[in-house]
């Protein structure tokens, strides 16, 4: 009897075979992996190309180009889409590229959730291009005027004698004609639509389903090697001696090689270590831990996170540094009447992808070419160009389909790691993190203190707010020195603030950061808006009001906010053009109305362990309103019967996705909100898999998700990031109704409700 090792990708090609249950049987050969996610750039030379993003040739198939990463989201499909129905292409006869690190692209960071909102207007370009040059070719061709032609489901038709021509046979034609300036397209009416704004299947889905997708772990090169690397467990550490004797004694173990600590600022360096160079990743791990090490832990080490948040809290109680003032606060305050105060906590948070990093790296003739699951690949570029001293334009960057990103995946230590180790060792090296490397290691999401105050009058209105926020700053990663916020966090949820309050401040005070600081799915908006729609919540109950129509009186009629006049100048925005995407309250109101009404709000009184909360937010210029229902059984344990998430997130290209993103938007709020947290003791990460840092399981996220997307003619805003943000307070005030006890740490693991 054999036993053989079978992968994910060859268990499934065999169990979704017809008829086949196969068990133990490699149904794909090992060489067929060897040059998986091949850039073709069919695009590229194709016989029409009126875009960098899209081609035609003379068989008639559609080459489209994603310059930007799968993740889940399901951009790799629409965008194609959008180009597509420009095209008026026959979405059967398209097919997809994924590109690789190119500038030509443009922004290729698949983060902030601005892919849509980003190339929305060039992809529609590309297809509109495309189908103006076929038109004029067939005109040509037939000798009548372009007015006269249509172009409709891959065939262009002289509409007066029924004549037809295939774009197909158009393609090289076409190709010899000028591309057309943008400002003379003419665009398809919203009526003939064949695509945008229609379900659409996902383009990857039989092949993930089916494991023939490729993700970072699948990618093999011939002769390549594995790596795992011990880190110095303290950030700024190094190595002060190192005995590798009996990890070179593991089977499989090739031999190790050292990484040299980052030196200030972090940036998108490797942290340092030493590597265990081996023939499988059982084998690497295994020699790792065989590895003893003396570690110089420096300024770190002593970093200790109940006493930083002490520290916070208090530097959140003393006047910091005002980012948007409206009115007199102070002067509101002296005036007396009903003054209502709290602070808040969130803790630091990890990515937790349920693929962690992985690299594949090969040096060779002082080039690089990797294979990498990563959202910004020409980060991957910089980065492994500064760390082996080449240019850029010699680090060849394919992009894998991504087990998860949320933010981590931007930042691309982990392929430096793997090019350095190729460099090092001659061989094309993947470099793999295991779980606990992932946790211990990640840029985290910010911790957070928060301090809230306001004064209401004798109706229960809020007349004044003061909204104190102390963070270590995700710009620590490139100014080490670096003590405060900057407009990009303020801008989401601190100078933002929606409230139509007569005197308003937002301040910041400073932090140090102790840990690598990045960006997380939602980024500043969890602790702001937490904190901010919990403290709401509050004013409510203060005021004897419903929560639902006391946020509404919050936000007060409908307008655009004039930041600039409340001491906002360089308000962020999302990186958006202020007129295009204004802050529109109307939209808001209008997302926490429908809300109410989707979820039945006030037909049930809260109470004896029943409760439903409700919160609204704006981030990444899309509007979305929470309603989480819950249950607190006897034992303090919380259920998640229901929720409804409302959204207007602008014009919609497929319904689909944007479900799903909302639907994962909520079982990632549950997790934030339920257990979420990395502490430390020594300078060390406490947590180290799922046992320690879990996340939502199946009997803890919401059992039924709703989503409700508004119907808006409004530019395309974002959809992967705004659903998590209300989600978290909306949660945390249905508790309160449930139980009376208000939660203002996270995360609820930490409270006993009962």
């Amino acid at each position: 009897m054999s036993i053989e090792n079978v992968s994910r990708r060859n268990f499934l090609g065999g169990v979704f075979s017809a008829g086949a249950l196969v068990l133990a049987a490699r149904i794909l050969p090992e060489e067929a992996l060897a040059d998986t996610n091949e850039y073709h750039g069919k695009a590229a030379s194709a016989a029409l190309r009126p875009s960098i993003y899209l081609g035609v040739e003379p068989d008639g198939t559609v080459y489209i180009v994603t310059h930007r990463s799968e993740m889940g989201t399901g951009i790799r499909t629409t965008l194609p889409l959008v180009a597509a129905d420009e095209l008026d292409a026959d979405w059967s006869k398209v097919k997809i590229e994924q590109g690789i690190g190119d500038k030509r692209y443009g922004d290729q960071n698949t983060d902030g959730s601005k892919s849509i909102r980003g190339f929305f207007v060039a992809f529609r370009e590309a297809g509109a291009s495309a189908r103006t040059m076929l038109v004029q070719a067939a005109a040509a061709q037939w000798g009548v005027s372009a007015s006269e032609c249509k172009a409709q489901l891959h065939v262009v038709t002289h509409t007066p004698s029924g004549r037809k021509l295939s774009y197909g046979e158009l393609a090289q034609a076409a190709g010899k004609l000028p591309v057309p300036k943008p400002e003379a397209l003419q665009f398809k009416p919203k009526s003939e639509w064949r695509y945008i704004g229609k379900e659409s299947q996902i383009a990857d889905l039989a092949d993930i389903c089916t494991g023939k997708a490729v993700f970072g772990m699948d990618v093999k090169r011939p002769g390549m090697l594995y790596a795992s690397v011990e880190r110095p467990p303290v950030m700024g550490g190094s190595v002060q001696s190192m005995d590798d004797k009996a990890a070179l004694q593991v089977r499989g173990v090739k031999q190790t090689a050292s990484i040299d600590p980052f030196k200030p600022p972090y940036t998108f360096q490797p942290l340092g270590g030493v590597a265990v160079i081996a023939d499988s990743t059982w084998a690497a791990f295994q020699g790792r831990k065989k590895l003893k090490i003396e570690w110089n832990n420096g300024a770190n080490a002593s970093h200790d996170s109940e006493q930083y948040k002490k520290e916070l809290l208090e530097t959140a109680r003393k006047p910091g540094k005002v980012v948007r003032n409206i009115g007199d606060v102070d002067a509101a305050f002296a005036k007396g009447g009903k003054i209502v105060d709290a602070e808040y906590y969130v803790p630091l948070l990890a990515h937790a992808t349920m693929e962690p990093p992985v690299a594949l790296a090969e040096f060779r003739d002082g080039k690089v070419e990797a294979w990498v699951p990563t959202q910004n690949p020409q980060a991957v570029q910089d980065t492994v160009a500064g760390a082996l001293g080449i240019k850029p334009e010699d680090v060849t960057c394919h992009v894998t389909l991504l087990g998860g990103g949320f933010g981590r995946k931007s930042k691309p230590d982990y392929v430096a790691e793997a090019a350095i180790l190729s460099k090092k060792t001659g061989k094309p090296i993947k470099l793999v993190w295991s779980r606990e490397d992932d946790l211990r290691f990640d840029y985290y999401h910010a911790v957070a203190g928060m301090y809230h105050k306001a004064a209401m009058d004798d109706k229960g209105k809020t007349t004044a707010w003061l909204h104190r926020s102390v963070f270590p700053s995700i710009s620590s990663m490139n100014d080490a020195s670096s003590m405060y916020g900057f407009n990009v966090e303020y801008g989401m949820g601190l100078n933002d603030m929606p409230f139509d309050i007569p005197n308003h401040r937002a301040e910041n005070g400073p932090a140090k950061a102790h840990v690598r600081i990045g960006w997380l799915r939602s980024v500043a908006n969890i602790y702001h808006v937490f904190s901010g729609l919990s403290f709401a919540d509050e004013l409510a109950h203060a005021a004897g009001r419903d929560p639902l129509e006391y946020q509404l009186e919050l936000i007060g009629n409908g307008r655009i906010i004039d930041f600039k006049s409340q001491g906002v100048a360089d308000y962020w925005n999302y990186g958006e053009s202020y007129e295009k995407f204004p802050f529109d309250t109307a939209r808001l109101r209008k997302v926490l109305e429908i809300a109410g009404e989707k979820s039945g709000w006030g037909k049930r009184k809260p109470g004896n362990g029943w409760g439903i909360g409700v919160a609204a937010s704006r981030s990444f210029t899309s509007y979305v309103a929470s309603v989480v229902e819950v249950e607190v059984d006897k034992n303090g344990k919380i259920h998640i019967p229901r929720t409804w998430q409302v959204a207007d997130v602008g014009m919609v290209i497929n319904p689909d996705r944007v479900r799903s993103q909302f639907e994962g938007a909520a079982v990632m709020g549950a997790s934030i909100a339920l257990s979420g947290e990395i502490s430390l003791s020594d300078g060390r990460v406490k947590q180290s898999n799922f046992n320690t840092y879990p996340v939502a399981r199946m009997n803890q996220a919401p059992l039924r998700t709703d989503v409700h997307i508004v119907e808006s003619s409004a530019l395309p805003g974002g959809v992967g990031e705004p659903g998590v943000p209300p989600f978290v307070p909306a949660f945390a005030n249905a508790v309160f109704a449930a139980t009376g006890k208000r939660v203002r740490e996270l995360p609820f693991s930490k409270h006993k409700l009962v």
